[in-house]
């Protein structure tokens, strides 16, 4: 089809969800990270979800192999994934289904496909493609055939390496974004690559977009609200990149594991400008070892891992306890056991965070909820490893680890940074372990002063760090490192209920899932549900006032992308059941019949699946509540 500026029609909407999919190899991820920075620069709300194979090199054409971004752009803030995507952009019909397998796709979503496909060489993949595309219409999807290779042949000699800024340029004429924006991100993102990359990668841009303006008839404008409040945009991984360096730590020691690896990138990139180090050990277990060793001459160190990173990090976590050596530590979650799903999201180490070391082994677990965060918890995670001479734990996940955002530019503050290591002789009389009986806490020793060397060890020890087996006095250590967990908890306010203060159904939340349990909760109320939110940050120890919290509501539960028991599941009674794993720990700590829901879907929560849950929570309790409103 073709179109012209008289016949196109242009359809004014509050917000948009679209996604790119492609082959492992293709471009369509940083095509929509491109998407996302352009809508997020010009003005809008923007949330991004990476789609990533499992497997480093899928086959191509396959329903597992498929890769991508989804990217919801809107007029307000945004702070999760959304429902169905409006509109899709895919270089094969197979990856398609990737995306409808997990209902990412709706009736009347626009398809735009690319139609090589259906005159290639091999008769089954011409049958393939006829049958897909009949299939997508029976559907209700609105396919677009595209002829995007060919017209990247125009342009580049291999059009794998192109057609991703072709698709971006075609979305950026039906959503009228900024090109001249669209062109200077290229650039920045492209510049070290060569001029020529670059300008061939323009021409290719503005094939798509004129390609667009001459047949897409349907256009879309978000209206965008004027903000004089400078932004950043950036992903999770990014902020935490940023926030070891703007915390003033100085070493990064790490070993790659997805999805945590790309903080290692962005801190090797830059932290040399900082007057940092970059470590890649050649494990786990080293890459810790080489942390505290920082740590225990004097720089603080942060280690970057994921779920299986942090089993092995295990013992050296122990060692941090018992010596009391300040650490950051981030932990990327994504799918579990074992190697699980390396590429997807999961909430499944908060237990392991808390007691997976062997013994009495008292940490700081913090969980960021949101990408800006992931910024400010790493610098609050030094200042506390630093103060109470401990590790801390940040938790994250691949939601927030690979998702963009755009937040308030931070206005750096000297408060950010460590101070600088006191090497002032030591006095000799002060043990390397002074515990305060109240706090549990003591100074902290550096063997670079004079008289401040001692013997570290990682057995029993009384406060000269001398190995000590003394009943009374391993009694005494245990209670001050636990002390000092109790003076932590004492410094910590309530969380903030999101909503009513009293009412039928509390939902309990933490992580990266508080942006769709809030907005669920903002529909439900809006049709008159009687339910508000909380969303924890403080894991270990927890913020206070939860009983009292949980005292106003009928109903609370939990909402995590963790494994737990549906009650009806065969053989599944009130004793045995497995709870979510926040549920588990409010249900110990409170002594209240918190209930849980939770899914391992390997994608993050949608607010409408949350809505139909909370609907569904009311309904049970007696409560009058609405049918759901929102399409899914």
């Amino acid at each position: 089809m073709s179109a012209n500026p008289e016949t196109s029609t242009t359809t004014v909407v509050d917000q948009h969800i679209v996604e790119f999919v492609s082959d492992s190899g293709e471009g369509a991820q940083t095509a929509g990270q491109l998407f996302g920075t352009i809508g997020a620069k010009t003005g809008l709300g923007v949330w991004t979800v990476e789609i990533i194979p499992a497997e480093i090199e899928p086959p191509h054409r396959s329903r597992t192999g498929a890769s991508g971004n989804r990217i919801r752009v809107a007029t307000e803030p945004v702070t999760n994934m959304g429902e169905a995507a409006d509109v899709v952009v895919a270089f094969n019909e197979q990856v398609l289904y990737s995306r409808i397998d997990v209902g990412a796709l709706r009736e009347g979503t626009i398809v735009f496909l690319e139609c090589k496909w259906k005159d290639d060489m091999l008769d089954s993949v011409r049958a393939a493609y006829a049958e897909a595309l009949e299939d997508f219409q029976q559907r209700g999807y609105v396919v677009i055939e595209v002829p995007m290779e060919a017209r990247c042949k125009e342009h580049v000699a291999d059009p794998r390496r192109g057609k991703n800024l072709w698709a971006l340029g075609l979305l950026l004429a039906m959503y009228d974004l900024d090109v001249e924006l669209a062109r200077s991100e290229i650039r920045r993102k492209l510049g070290k690559k060569g001029e020529a990359v670059v300008e061939a990668n323009l021409k290719l841009l503005e094939s798509g977009r004129k390609w667009a303006e001459e047949n897409v008839r349907q256009r879309f404008r978000i209206s965008v609200h004027p903000d004089a409040e400078p932004k950043v945009v950036m992903n999770g991984n990014e902020a935490i990149a940023l926030g070891v360096m703007a915390a003033g730590i100085e070493v990064c020691a790490m070993y790659p594991i997805t999805p945590a690896t790309s903080v290692s990138h962005y801190l090797a990139a830059h932290m040399g400008a900082v007057g940092g180090v970059v470590h890649q050990a050649e494990d786990e277990i080293s890459a810790i070892g080489f942390a505290l060793g920082a740590s225990f001459a004097g720089k603080t160190a942060v280690t970057v891992t994921s779920g299986p990173g942090m089993a092995l990090k295990t013992e050296f976590l122990g060692l941090a306890v018992m010596a009391e050596l300040p650490l950051v530590m981030v932990v990327v979650q994504r799918g579990s056991p074992s190697t699980g799903l390396p590429t997807r999201v999961e909430q499944g180490d908060l237990l392991s965070a808390i007691y997976g070391q062997p013994g009495d082994a008292p940490k700081i677990v913090i969980a960021p909820s949101n990408i800006e965060e992931c910024f400010h918890f790493v610098i609050m995670a030094r200042k506390l490893a630093e103060t109470f001479r401990t590790p801390v734990l940040v938790l994250t996940d691949a939601n927030l680890a690979t998702g963009q955002q755009p937040f308030s530019r931070p206005v750096a503050s000297e408060e950010w940074l460590s101070p600088p290591i006191d090497l002032s002789d030591w006095d000799a009389d002060v043990p390397p372990y002074s515990w305060d009986e109240t706090t549990g806490m003591s100074e902290r020793p550096i063997p670079g002063q004079r008289d401040g060397a001692y013997v570290l060890t990682g057995l029993a020890h009384d406060e000269r760090s001398r190995v000590a087996y003394e009943s009374a006095t391993n009694q005494r250590s245990m209670a001050m490192r636990s002390r000092k967990r109790i003076t932590v908890a004492r410094s910590l306010k309530p969380p903030k209920v999101y909503g009513d203060p009293q009412g039928e159904l509390l939902i309990v939340g933490w992580g990266s899932t508080r942006g769709a349990i809030e907005e669920a909760v903002d529909r439900v109320r809006a049709d008159g549900g009687s339910v508000s939110s909380v969303t924890l940050r403080f894991m270990s120890p927890m913020e206070p006032g939860m009983r009292e919290i949980f005292s106003g509501f009928k109903k609370v539960m939990t909402i995590e992308i963790n494994y737990s028991d549906d009650p009806d599941d065969p053989g599944v009674t009130p004793e045995n059941r497995r709870y979510s794993q926040l549920a588990w720990l409010l249900r110990a700590r409170t002594l209240v019949d918190v209930d849980c829901w939770s899914r391992v879907p390997g994608v993050p929560l949608a607010p409408g699946t949350i809505e139909r849950v909370i609907r569904e929570k009311l309904r049970e309790s007696g409560a009058p509540v609405e049918d759901e409103t929102c399409s899914t």
